[in-house]
């Protein structure tokens, strides 16, 4: 039992301490994702050195009847995998407005808010040495309160580009 644990300690100190790939100072681009809705932000990363980023995101989020603006700030820690892949996790919040229009038949709903969320954030990037350009898959739950339906959750997935400067 000890083995096991010395190992998995031993593990995590490596994971943690591996040589990640130089952050870039700055990048701006676009994340595509869905949470509760198709939506785009635009997304700006500042690198503070080589395993830490700020990420910075604003975007709208559109469904059948909900519409939401919403921003989000990150801080990230960041590893390299091989080559140009780089894997990431991090945590943050945000805030967000939304409004919802329902109607059926006879029946109109239609209601407005805002709301404050904590949120996490793993992904994976691939970094291009030939031209200035990162690819990114993530995944971003979140939980708040004051959703516009009443679960305080929301699971968002997004594919970014972002061009370094």
């Amino acid at each position: 039992m000890k083995k096991i644990i010395l190992s998995a300690i031993a593990l995590l100190g490596i994971a943690f301490t591996a040589q990640s790939q130089e952050i870039s100072k700055h990048a701006l681009g676009l994340r595509l994702g869905d949470n509760n809705g198709f939506g785009g932000e635009i997304s700006y990363q500042l690198g503070l050195n080589q395993k830490n980023r700020l990420e910075f995101d604003l975007g709208w989020r559109d469904d059948r009847h909900v519409d939401a603006i919403k921003g989000v700030a990150l801080y990230q820690w960041v590893w390299n995998i091989e080559g140009g892949f780089n894997w990431y996790a991090g945590v943050g919040g945000g805030v967000a407005a939304w409004d919802y229009d329902y109607r059926y038949a006879d029946n109109h709903f239609k209601d407005s808010g805002t709301y404050v969320f904590a949120a996490g954030d793993i992904g994976i990037e691939y970094r291009f040495k030939e031209f200035p350009l990162t690819l990114s898959l993530d995944a971003r739950p979140e939980i708040g309160s004051g959703y516009y339906d009443d679960d305080n959750f929301g699971f968002d997935v997004g594919l970014g580009a972002r061009f370094r400067f």
